[in-house]
């Protein structure tokens, strides 16, 4: 009798140690994509010191989930109108417009693996004609969706999106966008735009500027 317990009980103890030295799911999860929301932020004035809040959305597999990052992104912006930090976006009371980025690694094969989110901002001044939304030029921000499945360019000016999304055209102008899709991909559909066909898009930038969204799959 007390034999059958002891084969009873290491049994179990080895049972135990095979469900442990299983290889945890939650610990190889990937981040396969990352989404800024929302997808551009326009400040009405310059005024030093205004604030808006960015959010990093991760969307990971091994188990699929869908995650808040913002405070684990590393957060960048690309011209110094403003500065931004855990995804709060600060004005120095100057006008222009910056893309913004949110970085992170994607969780297995090392540091070097990564994963970018991108959006815009832009900060007006109604008053000065030389500014976005001061009446003479206004920005065109586009935004790929998901990140990485695509891309989106200008035929003129200076957006090449995922890597320079946002631009200053003149009021009134009417500017053509193209949408590529990246390799096993495809082109799914535009938002924002005056008029598209297929994979091209135009728009007409009116004062306040526009935003333009592509989708791939």
């Amino acid at each position: 009798m007390k034999r059958s317990y002891i084969g009873l009980a290491l049994g179990a103890l080895a049972a135990i140690g095979v469900v442990l030295s299983l290889p945890s799911c939650g610990h190889d999860q990937k981040l396969v994509s990352l989404q800024v929301q929302p997808s551009g932020f326009t400040f009405l004035a310059p005024g030093a010191g205004a604030t808006g809040q960015f959010t990093a959305i991760g969307s990971y597999i091994h188990p699929p989930a869908t995650k808040d990052v913002t405070s684990r992104a590393t957060w960048a912006v690309d011209d110094n109108v403003v500065a931004i930090s855990a995804g709060l976006v600060t004005t120095n009371g100057s006008c222009g417009s910056a893309n913004v980025s949110a970085t992170m690694p994607e969780g297995t094969g090392g540091a070097s693996n990564i994963v970018i989110g991108y959006s815009f901002v832009t900060v007006n001044n109604p008053a000065d004609p030389t500014c976005p939304g001061g009446g003479t030029e206004a920005t065109l921000g586009v935004q790929v969706l998901p990140t990485g499945d695509g891309t989106v360019t200008s035929l003129t000016g200076g957006i090449s999106c995922p890597t320079r999304c946002i631009s200053a055209f003149p009021v009134g102008a009417s500017v053509g966008l193209t949408a590529t899709p990246a390799p096993t991909h495809s082109f799914v559909s535009w938002t924002g735009c005056t008029s598209s066909s297929g994979n091209t898009c135009t728009v007409t930038i009116p004062v306040g500027g526009a935003s333009v969204s592509a989708t791939f799959q």
